[in-house]
């Protein structure tokens, strides 16, 4: 079959429209209608050359839509159910998934940064030649091909737009709240970086009935959104930051701090407002051959220093967990949508993040 999809040709070029063809479906492959797609700032560090791939992809990693299709072993999900496609799909039975690592799955971490699925395949071609794939779901086109284990069921009543997100920034922050730190009851919280993942770890914290809860942003307007997501306080960046981080919190520093932009600057300041025995969670990233100098005296205290790139997700666990929370009202995925565009304005999506605009752009695909 033949479907559209947005390629990356090259890096620093924009994404082009463009007619694929999906060669097979293997028997535990799942091909998923997507109809929508959320743009995440790792789709732009592949575009700006910053996450080196193999080219031509087609990216895109927080997809959802309706399973179209099943291979002949595929257990998990029938055609027609409703999907959140999940960027670490995993084997389940090598050293690390035997260890409930999943994050660290061997076929995936082998196969997925040379653009293919599980199995060390592309199941896509363009032009007659081999199309790569983009964390294992390649969600900016029309159809998807995932492993079974990349496709989790969510109830129908879900709207795609926002179940998308889930498959991503949503886990990755409340997942660091609730599943990985396990936020205690009462404690102090500081979320440094308010963009999605931020600002999901501030709904965790809140999910887990955190006391003070502390936003750290450099920008005004994302220290207003992260009230409207539940933090208590909002303090800017700049030389002030730790005194008032301090002030608010019995001038130990926090319990738990959730680093969320992805800099220097910001993992430094993290450390310092973790009080000594706390935990700080690093969930923002650089590049990743990018050498970083940290004040050492920070990382002392018994400090507990996690990095974590998926908020310890179990999807088959979490993700229809988020829904439901969603359903009931309480998680705000509506509040994270900052424009909705066809597949054709995917580039001023991309154009629009470049210039730290919004939180999360999403392609929707009828």
């Amino acid at each position: 079959m033949e479907f559209r999809a947005a390629v990356l040709e090259a890096g620093q070029r924009p994404l082009v429209i463009a007619r694929v063809k999906l060669e097979r479906l293997a028997p535990t492959d799942v091909l998923i209608r997507n109809r929508a797609s959320g743009l995440c700032h790792t789709d732009l560090e592949v575009i700006q050359g910053s996450l080196p791939y193999p080219l031509p992809i087609v990216l895109g990693h927080e997809g959802a839509g309706i399973v179209e299709e099943v291979g002949s072993a595929v257990t998990q999900v029938r055609p027609g159910d409703h999907v959140v496609a999940s960027w670490n799909p995993h084997c389940g039975h090598c050293f690390y998934c035997e260890r409930d690592l999943p994050i660290l799955c061997e076929p995936f971490t082998r196969h997925q940064p040379a653009g293919h699925l599980l199995d060390g395949a592309s199941r896509l071609t363009w032009n007659g030649a081999k199309l790569h794939h983009f964390s294992v779901v390649s969600s900016h086109a029309e159809y998807s091909v995932v492993p079974e284990s990349g496709a989790i069921a969510v109830p129908r009543e879900m709207p795609f737009d926002r179940a998308c997100l889930i498959g991503c920034g949503v886990m990755t922050g409340v997942g660091a709240a609730c599943r990985l730190a396990k936020v205690e009851a009462g404690s102090n919280v500081v979320v440094v970086g308010c963009g999605a993942v931020g600002l999901n770890a501030i709904q965790g914290a809140l999910l887990q009935q955190a006391g003070t809860l502390v936003a750290v942003d450099r920008d005004p307007a994302r220290l207003e959104l992260a009230r409207r997501f539940g933090a208590t306080h909002t303090v800017p960046a700049d030389d002030t930051t730790i005194a008032q981080v301090k002030d608010l919190t019995s001038g130990r520093g926090a319990d738990y701090v959730f680093e969320a932009a992805g800099s220097e600057a910001s993992l430094q300041l993290a450390l310092e407002v973790t009080r000594p025995g706390a935990q700080c969670v690093i969930l923002g990233k650089t590049e990743v051959n990018r050498k970083v100098a940290l004040r050492f005296g920070s990382l002392m205290g018994e400090k507990r220093i996690t990095r974590s790139s998926y908020g310890g997700a179990r999807p088959r666990r979490d993700f229809p967990w988020l829904a439901q929370l969603y359903l009931a009202g309480k998680l705000d995925l509506d509040g994270l949508i900052s424009t909705r565009a066809p597949l054709e304005g995917i580039n001023d999506g991309f154009d629009a993040m470049r210039r730290g605009e919004g939180i999360r752009h999403v392609i929707v695909m009828e």
